[in-house]
């Protein structure tokens, strides 16, 4: 364990003084360096090396040799002079030994010394520091890394996390091709990490001791490293008054560890000289850097070649973990921090209350929101420590025993066993490196070893076990997480079964995302309790068809109420190959606070701006707790909406240009059976299709064209092929498309998918030649005011509320967006004439543009003046027509229609 800073400090006091009148190297410059180790508790033998013969190359690039003065491999060069010298020529006398270092022995430091004046490089951060040895204790934390103190500067996507994964890939990668593999592999990864952590922390002493070990105690060639590190393994769980008094003394030196992590024997490793070399690369790294938070999941991912290519993609960011978090439950803990923090009663009361917390990831994966949680309380902790020390000493001379908050608080369920074991170990980390950071605050050096408390992760499946058995729920206080996703179609087998079992008690549960069944769970599993809870989520919950089948249950089953939500952004991190998914964060809880947060992002990618609303929807929109379902046929007299005809044909009765050419010019009769086709692509971005239309074709006129003929079989013969039994049946008319619904006057096209980017879908008054797809919805009787209406901002606030999304695309549903849209009432002839000479001019303005295509109009940054302002028109007669002139904007268009609808269908939960 290293000295308190206080020891180092007086220990630098009296080398300085001792050595305040040496001026000659020769003599004395080695019992120099030696003392100067022990102001800091180590000895130099084990550390480091005087006079190390090296290589280096003169200006002709020849090789000389040289002699480090002093050398410790991997962190430290130092050289000395006499008094008086240029410690200038000495410092590049230092980096002329780096060309011939091998990359994980080259160091972080310099310093050079002429007795007198101490010269520290730091050629990480590129930064000096020179001050007379008189100085020393003044400037003895500059030093800290000798005893094992560093600076605990986490950055979560540090590219020192991707390179300490990476090198621990190359290891995974050679032992697994040795033949060792499955569990005692990943095992031993686990150990391997805590050790390398643990030399570089100040659990092993002196720092990079694990490091020396191996460099001093296995053999080149690796042979021995196996039954060495199996010795170490059974030392490191061993109590020290067990352990055997003949016991070399570096290997003496490691503590007990405990905590079951070095319990278990496992098969000896066969080591090769490229493993060996593999594992003193990883200990070159600096691992009092790595951030456990994100280096679990990364670590994680190179346990599979898949993953591996991206690596960093499959973890979570900190700073989105902070966004569920924080209105979870650390915003109000501050907010009582700064409450009590000067009452002393009061402020060890709610320390008292910190202990008493307790939180549940069930989805744990290398436990990274238990880490960033795990730290932001201990950071609280601290807060609270600096509050009560404040004017006494009182905690300098015993902080370890007001630290309350410790891992066992801690409890998660993960499926897989690997990502399991790493979540405990990646919170024993986490906490070392907060009793380090408390030990630099008050000058002691802290850490629980060996391990007393133990967090609580359960390898298991959470969807198949009662999380009574993980913890009593009446002691838990909150349950977060990021549960995977999976949408119906893109679910494996067992996924369908978990997810069967858990849906019990919801019609047509099987349609749900996957990560439904975690909020399902929870929300029955805190039935009776205070218990809140918080999940990141797929964004399809909180649209669409999702909505009443989840939020029938949470709301209505369940008594549940939003009390906050992160509306859709972008989940990704700064990692090469990063992923990136449309996410939701909601929390949700039995009692109804009187105001909740609604977070919202101007796109995917922005920051949130917060809002505090009375209620939240499960749309996530501020306003009642109603939601709607599918609905057959509109809420108000209306004409129906139907998608465009389905051709299911193969492709045989689809035609390019170039097939178009082709066919007429071998059946010329063929032309007048020849249509456009529009789907949504060639709807809002152009492109020529066409579709041979046989609808009332006679028998004589196909007959007379072979070429249609040959298409016709071609398409019977992939219908009867089919799987599908109405796909089958429908080979007795392959002349025809699988689905025909063809208008036979103008009709209104909506497209079923469209970009979220556009303030407005682009609706299309068609030609009723022209054939419309099933990628689009039609209504067959022509309205221009009706026209009006979609077209209309108030169509665009309901259709962005309850709409179902493709990515992060709108897609359209008649039978949840249109059937459920509430028209105005009542509407007198010269708001009805106002609002169809508006669709009009929108119409007249797009004509225009003949060039242009639908996407290049409806381009925020390309739409034209005049078609904006054909557009706000239009609005404007819209809401007169809702009898709603002071509209400030979709929020308030979403709270109107949403009102309307609860007046329409007079049920506060609608179903249709």
């Amino acid at each position: 364990m290293p000295l308190s800073w206080n020891e180092i400090r007086d220990r630098a006091t009296a080398f300085a003084h001792e050595w305040a009148d040496e001026s000659y190297e020769r003599g004395e410059a080695q019992t120099f360096w030696n003392e100067f180790f022990r102001v800091f508790g180590v000895d130099r033998r084990r550390v480091g090396t005087f006079e190390k013969h090296v290589k280096k190359l003169d200006d002709r690039g020849a090789n000389r040799h040289g002699f480090i003065d002093c050398f410790w491999p991997g962190t430290l060069i130092a050289e000395h002079k006499s008094l008086g010298k240029d410690l200038d020529s000495a410092y590049l006398q230092a980096l002329d030994y780096f060309a011939t270092l091998k990359d994980r022995d080259l160091p972080r430091y310099v310093v050079v010394s002429d007795f007198a004046t101490i010269r520290l490089y730091d050629l990480d951060d590129n930064t000096h520091a020179e001050f007379a040895l008189r100085d020393l204790p003044k400037q003895i934390k500059r030093f800290g890394f000798i005893a094992g103190y560093k600076p605990q500067i986490l950055r979560a996507e540090d590219p020192v996390n991707v390179k300490a994964a990476e090198r621990m890939g190359r290891l995974h990668d050679a032992l697994k091709a040795s033949g060792y593999a499955d569990h005692p592999l990943e095992m031993l990864l686990v150990r391997l990490l805590f050790c390398l952590f643990a030399e570089d922390t100040g659990i092993f002493q002196p720092a990079q001791a694990f490091r020396q070990w191996l460099e001093d105690w296995t053999i080149e060639d690796g042979s021995d490293l196996g039954s060495k590190l199996a010795h170490a393994f059974q030392i490191l769980n061993t109590p020290h008054h067990q352990r055997l008094t003949s016991l070399d003394e570096q290997l003496a030196a490691f503590p007990y560890v405990n905590g079951r992590l070095f319990e278990e024997p496992l098969p000896i490793a066969a080591f090769d000289s490229s493993m060996r070399d593999a594992l003193l690369d990883a200990c070159a790294l600096d691992w009092s850097q790595i951030s456990p938070a994100v280096f679990g999941a990364m670590f994680q991912s190179i346990m599979d070649g898949e993953a591996r290519r991206s690596l960093g993609a499959h973890y979570t960011s900190e700073q989105n973990i902070e966004k569920l978090i924080k209105p979870l439950f650390l915003d109000d803990l501050r907010a009582e921090f700064e409450r009590v923090k000067h009452n002393r009663n009061k402020l060890f009361g709610f320390h008292k209350k910190l202990r008493t917390l307790t939180f549940l990831d069930p989805a744990c994966g290398c436990g990274n929101f238990l880490v960033v949680t795990y730290r932001a309380l201990r950071e609280l902790e601290l807060d609270v420590l600096r509050a009560a020390s404040s004017g006494s000493g009182q905690l300098s001379l015993d902080v370890h025993s007001f630290i309350n908050i410790d891992v066992d608080q801690f409890f998660g369920i993960e499926i897989e066993e690997f990502p399991a074991r790493i979540a405990e170990v990646a919170l024993w980390l986490t906490d070392h490196q907060m009793n380090v950071k408390v030990g630099e605050e008050f000058g002691l050096y802290f850490a629980r070893i060996p391990l007393r408390a133990t967090p609580h992760i359960h390898h298991a499946n959470a969807l198949r076990m009662d999380w009574e058995d993980v913890i009593p729920r009446q002691r838990l206080s909150y349950i977060l997480g990021n549960p995977p996703f999976g949408g119906k179609h893109y679910q494996s087998k067992t996924q369908r079964a978990d997810q069967s079992a858990v849906t019990t008690s919801i019609k047509s549960g099987s349609d749900l995302d996957f990560v439904a069944c975690w909020f399902i769970k929870a929300a029955d599993f805190t039935e009776d309790s205070d218990t809140t809870f918080a999940f990141v989520s797929t964004n399809s919950i909180s649209q669409g068809e999702q909505v009443p089948l989840l939020w029938g249950y949470l709301l209505g089953c369940r008594g549940l109420h939003i009390h906050f939500a992160h509306r859709t952004f972008k989940w990704s991190n700064e990692a090469r190959g990063q992923a990136a998914v449309h996410c939701v964060i909601i929390g949700l809880g039995r009692n109804e606070p009187k105001s909740r947060l609604l977070f919202d992002y101007d796109g995917p990618t922005a920051e949130p701006q917060v809002a505090a609303v009375a209620s939240i929807s499960p749309y996530l929109t501020a306003g009642p707790e109603d939601f709607v379902s599918k609905r057959q046929t509109p809420i108000q007299a209306a004409p129906t909406m139907r998608c465009g005809s389905k051709p299911t044909d193969g492709g045989h009765l689809l035609l390019d240009a170039d097939e178009k050419a082709a066919l007429l010019a071998e059946a010329p009769a063929a032309a007048p059976y020849i249509r456009q086709l529009v789907g949504s692509r060639e709807f809002l971005n152009g492109g020529e299709r066409f579709c041979l239309w046989l609808v009332g074709a006679s028998p004589k006129a196909l007959r007379s064209m072979p070429a249609v003929l040959e298409r016709v079989e071609k398409v019977r013969a992939f219908r009867q092929a089919s799987s599908a039994k109405p796909t089958r049946a429908a080979a007795d008319r392959a002349a025809e498309f699988f689905y025909v619904n063809q208008p036979e006057s103008a009709y209104i096209l909506i497209p079923e998918v469209s970009s979220q980017r556009r303030a407005y879908i682009p609706l299309g008054w068609m030609s009723p030649d022209i054939v419309s797809t099933n990628k689009n919805y039609l209504i067959a009787e022509p309205s221009k005011y009706l026209f009006g209406l979609l077209q209309s901002a108030m169509h665009m606030a309901w259709l962005g509320a309850v709409s179902g999304r493709l990515k992060s695309d709108f897609q359209y549903s008649a039978t949840m967006v249109y059937n459920n849209f509430p028209r105005p009432d009542a509407v007198s002839n010269a708001k009805h004439h106002a609002v169809e000479q508006a669709a009009d001019t929108v119409l007249a303005a797009r004509a225009e543009f003949p060039d242009s295509t639908l996407a290049d109009l409806y381009d925020p940054l390309t739409m034209p003046p005049a078609l904006l302002k054909a557009h706000r028109a239009l609005d404007k007669a819209v809401d007169a027509a809702y009898g709603r002139r002071k509209l400030t904007g979709n929020a308030d268009r979403v709270a109107f229609l949403f009102a309307e609808y609860a007046r329409l269908t007079r049920t506060p939960h609608a179903s249709g």
